[in-house]
């Protein structure tokens, strides 16, 4: 019998695992003896098995443990107790985890035939349930926090092609099951009545995981023919961190201006290429060029001095009250209305860019005042400049699967994302979200452009690789030739199907877990 001591530092070492698989660590491995550990302190082990309310426990401190030590760049400027209540949120889902878990793996670990069978029954039951609450999680409420999904821990990781099977849903699935299955054979090793062909029987899963990378690996080769094109991402910085980076807004519009004046004055001399399109990050032109003239003329003066539209992120007010939409603009000086195309953010930050249960909040928390009043966009995030279809997906926007999906189902042969990182300082956020762009490259074979207003932009390959990159506050150009023409995978073409269907097994777990226990009453004692 294990005390619930012992369990409760095995489920907080499990959150702490998880969190050394992400940025700025980025130990990928460190994901499978997380959940490995993490299923050994919810099953029975040499005793009576841990009751449901226990198991909500052990996954309540996982949670807690791993969200404090992924995501406490959120209380950066607001308070430490901003990323203290989110982290507490988050970990309820994991709770809810642990509470389904412990009956799965009481299940799976029972006494009777085919033990092997069952075993592996539990480890992809284990995976499913995983699944499930982190796509509810994703989802709800108010639109979900998909950070910290397995799947944008595994950049670097030898998983990595199962996203273009299945997504970010196939990846984090097969994450779950390997590390499952870990600890369900430590645990069939040590429980002598075992015979040992039910441990090894879990070998099963890593083979099958094996084959599918290999699968992967076909699939995401492509005989398209091959088109370039020259792009430039500009990031121009911002005056000073923290939250009011904005009261700047000239500086920022700015500085963009002056390091794209310089990429100008580098092709006139031809000492640059052309580019066929000039990127900027989200909030580059917080001063509107729709409402002030100045700043639509020195745009559309930049972009005739270089042939190029200018995707230029901005905030445009809706009517005449405080509502606004965060808008990526397809700045083209050369025609008479310079705006031919534009996306506004349909994924929009929760708590950031608009404040749920607004009264009380502000009422309660005066820090509460600074969050934003955006109302989100409708559009599929595909936009075209200089004859190219790109997809856009706004910062927070990468982070959800159907942002990267929709508008390279729809053909964008680049992905972009302008983002704004100056609120959070130098904190690992930023190199969070260049792991997940990365996993969104090889989802979609499509490649990647990070443009952001602090730091890091990139440019990704459709294999994941970071070909170039800036460093953090300060101004740069990233200049490259990206290949157009072999966007889309299965994942793509997929859609949200593996992502149900990893729920649907995750249920089916559950239920056989139920009637098992339902009708083993005697055998599956639990813990008081």
């Amino acid at each position: 019998m294990i005390p619930v001591l012992f369990r409760v530092v095995g489920a907080a070492t499990a959150g702490a695992l998880l969190a050394v698989s992400f940025p700025p660590v980025g130990l990928w491995w460190a994901a499978l003896p997380a959940l490995a550990l993490l299923v050994v302190v919810l099953a029975p082990f040499r005793g009576p098995a841990p009751r449901a309310r226990t198991g909500a426990l052990l996954g309540l401190v996982a949670g807690l443990v791993f969200f404090l030590l992924l995501v406490p760049w959120v209380g950066l400027y607001v308070g430490a107790y901003a990323a203290w209540a989110l982290a507490l949120v988050e970990a309820l889902y994991l709770a809810a985890f642990g509470a389904g878990a412990v009956l799965i793996l009481r299940a799976g670990l029972a006494s009777g035939p085919r033990p092997g069978l069952r075993a592996v029954g539990a480890a992809l039951g284990i995976a499913g349930w995983w699944s499930l609450w982190e796509w509810i999680r994703s989802s709800w409420p108010w639109g979900g926090f998909p950070w910290g999904r397995l799947a944008f821990g595994q950049a670097d990781g030898p998983l990595l092609p199962l996203a273009s099977l299945g997504g970010t849903p196939l990846l984090g699935f097969a994450v779950a099951a390997t590390g499952a299955a870990i600890g369900l054979a430590v645990l069939l090793f040590a429980r002598r009545r075992q015979p040992l062909r039910a441990a090894t029987g879990l070998l099963a899963v890593p083979l099958a995981t094996v084959g599918l990378v290999a699968v992967a690996a076909v699939d995401n080769t492509s005989d398209d023919p091959v088109e370039t094109a020259d792009v430039a991402v500009i990031q121009g910085n911002v005056p000073r961190l923290g939250l009011d980076f904005n009261a700047q807004r000239r500086a920022v519009l700015e500085n963009h201006l002056r390091v794209t004046a310089e990429l100008a004055d580098d092709v006139e001399a031809g000492t640059a290429a052309r580019p066929d399109l000039v990127l900027w990050p989200e909030n580059a032109s917080d001063i509107s060029p729709l409402a002030d003239q100045r700043a639509g003329d020195q745009i559309s003066a930049l972009s005739r001095r270089l042939d190029a539209p200018i995707l230029v992120g901005t905030v445009l007010r809706v009517g005449d009250g405080p509502e606004a939409t965060n808008s990526y603009l397809v700045w083209d000086g050369r025609s008479s209305d310079p705006v031919v195309d534009r996306h506004d953010k349909k994924y929009i930050q929760p708590f950031g860019e608009w404040l749920p249960l607004r009264g009380p909040l502000e009422a309660l928390f005066p820090i509460a005042r600074t969050a934003g009043h955006f109302v989100p966009g409708d559009g599929s995030g595909l936009v075209t400049a200089a004859g190219i279809d790109l997809g856009v997906a706004i910062c927070f926007e990468i982070a959800f699967d159907a942002a990267a999906r929709e508008p390279v189902a729809r053909g964008a042969q680049i992905l972009t994302v302008p983002t704004n990182n100056a609120t959070f300082g130098r904190s690992p956020m930023t190199y969070q979200q260049l792991a997940m762009s990365r996993v969104r490259a090889v989802e979609h074979r499509v490649p990647v452009l990070i443009a952001a207003t602090s730091g890091v932009s990139a440019v990704i390959d459709p294999d994941g690789r970071v070909l170039q990159e800036t460093g953090i506050f300060e101004p740069a150009t990233l200049a490259a030739q990206v290949e157009l023409g072999g966007a889309g995978t299965m994942a793509t073409r997929l859609g949200g199907i593996p992502q149900m269907v990893s729920c649907l097994i995750g249920l089916v777990g559950l239920g056989w877990a139920l009637i098992r226990t339902r009708q083993r009453p005697a055998t599956d004692h639990e813990e008081t």
